[in-house]
């Protein structure tokens, strides 16, 4: 399914950086409430004091603080302070067409109140950002890249001419272990300072996906791709630990997430992922939205029913040979794909409750889950081993036996979930490693761009994938 191309005006782009805190996403409700909280002289020290640490919430590129000391403006200053911690100091529903992804909404001002009179105004506020250890990795990272605080610098000293194959220097390490990082390379391949022929061929595939002439050569381009400043992994850990503030705290213990920006699916049961998978998704113009959406059936053997999008763009002038040649007939005006091994929803649908036409689904197109880059679809996401996938869902939901019945009919057949998996599509362009350390990917759509600019950022200079087209499926 095409999803139209996400438009965001420049102007809220350029606009946000003279945004005060109260702008970027207060509720009404916590700045127009009737009464003011009760302060001290303690309680306002906690507050300008805990705010002088933004740093550790990667905030500390935007204006908290009010020149009044009066007791409205220090409630304002607080909730700002708060909404900012406890759901994010930016709107992802402004900044992006479509975000429905739940996410918090405390009563900051009840909250306030509490605090105030029980004095317990730092620990409320702490307790407001998200308490995982990924957020205090993040932001232990993040006060490491901006203060020089123990950490080595992680940018690559800049080449003067192009890294020719079979070239030592002193920078190989460096360069293959952000080729590891993006999945380019195998990390038992990156070793030594000489440029290799395995690294040549990872810096072939990443120039192909990048739009680049694949001649292997690191060039300017190539070097720019791969050598990612300490400001630039700054501020892609601050718009990191800003996603995370936009997302609810508890959410479900038995649930699907999809990591849009590195192509993976995680699927959690009782609160621990018990499995992960890569998956493949819109390309570059053709983005999924970042949604919450439930999955509510299981489809077996699926027809598929062609979007006017794409018949337009991909299937118009094509003769009745072709219709036939993909087991494609017209129903009612609109050409129909019918179940089989050809079918593009492959042998398995998953779906989904949303407006979008956004699911999970088979694909006959296995190659494409062995690129690095999996942006290759129309919009919706196609699951690796989808069948081994279906299986697991159904032997957990207890309907193992009707899902095997479903199959063998050959025909388009319908299982209903007894509970419905909620799902949620994600944007995350720092992962952990196995000793838990976080690293920077790529950011395939740009999608860091406007959130890094509303948090108080200069632009960032990333690179874009390339969309690379293919097969019609959705």
């Amino acid at each position: 399914m095409r999803v139209r191309k996400i438009l965001i005006v420049v102007s809220l782009l350029t606009s946000s950086l003279a945004l005060t805190a109260c702008d970027m996403g207060m509720t009404d409700r916590a700045t127009t409430a009737p009464g003011q909280p009760e302060w001290n002289d303690a309680n306002t020290r906690d507050l300008n004091a805990i705010i002088a640490r933004c740093a550790e919430h990667s905030l500390n590129h935007l204006n908290f603080e009010e020149k009044a000391t009066d007791p409205a403006a220090l409630t304002r200053m607080a909730l700002r302070y708060a909404n900012a911690l406890s759901r994010g100091a930016t709107d992802p529903a402004k900044l992006y067409e479509i975000y429905t992804v739940a996410r918090p909404a405390p009563d900051l001002r009840r909250g306030l109140a509490d605090a105030l009179a029980s004095g317990k105004l730092s620990e409320w506020l702490d307790s407001l950002a998200p308490q995982t250890d990924s957020y205090r990795t993040l932001s232990e990272a993040y006060r490491k890249l901006i203060n020089g605080d123990g950490a080595p610098s992680t940018a690559i000293p800049a080449l003067t001419d192009p890294l020719k194959p079979g070239a030592s220097d002193p920078r190989i390490p460096a360069i293959a272990r952000q080729l590891v990082a993006s999945d380019y390379l195998d990390a038992r391949q990156a070793q030594g300072d000489r440029y290799s022929d395995a690294m040549v061929e990872a810096v072939k595939h990443m120039q192909v996906d990048y739009g680049i002439d694949p001649d292997g050569e690191i060039g300017p381009e190539a070097f720019a791709i791969l050598n990612l400043s300490d400001s630039d992994r700054a501020r892609a850990i601050a718009v990191a630990m800003e996603r995370l503030r936009w997302l609810d705290r508890t959410p479900p213990g038995t649930r699907i997430d999809v990591n849009v920006a590195a192509a993976r699916l995680d699927y959690w049961r009782d609160g621990k992922i018990v499995d992960s998978r890569k998956v493949i998704v819109g390309e570059p113009e053709t983005e999924p939205p970042q949604l919450g959406s439930p999955i509510f059936r299981l489809v077996a053997n699926p027809t598929w029913t062609v979007p006017v999008s794409i018949e337009k763009k991909e299937i118009a002038g094509k003769d009745d040979g072709y219709l036939t040649l993909n087991n494609m007939t017209r129903k009612n005006g609109r050409i129909v794909q019918l179940p089989g091994p050809k079918n593009s929803l492959g042998l398995v649908k998953f779906d989904m409750t949303n407006e979008h036409q956004i699911y999970l689904h088979d694909t006959p197109a296995k190659t494409v889950f062995a690129e690095v880059q999996r942006q290759r679809s129309h919009g919706c996401v196609r699951v690796d081993d989808a069948l081994g996938f279906a299986e697991m869902l159904a032997s957990d939901a207890g309907i193992l036996d009707q899902w095997h019945k479903a199959r063998a009919t050959g025909k388009e057949t319908f299982v209903h979930l007894p509970r419905e998996i909620p799902v949620r599509l994600l944007y995350r362009t720092v992962i952990f490693d196995g000793d838990g350390q976080p690293i920077v990917r790529a950011d395939p759509y740009g999608w860091n761009d406007r959130v890094s600019v509303a948090l108080g950022f200069p632009a960032g200079r990333g690179s874009r994938i390339k969309a690379a087209g293919g097969d019609i499926g959705p």
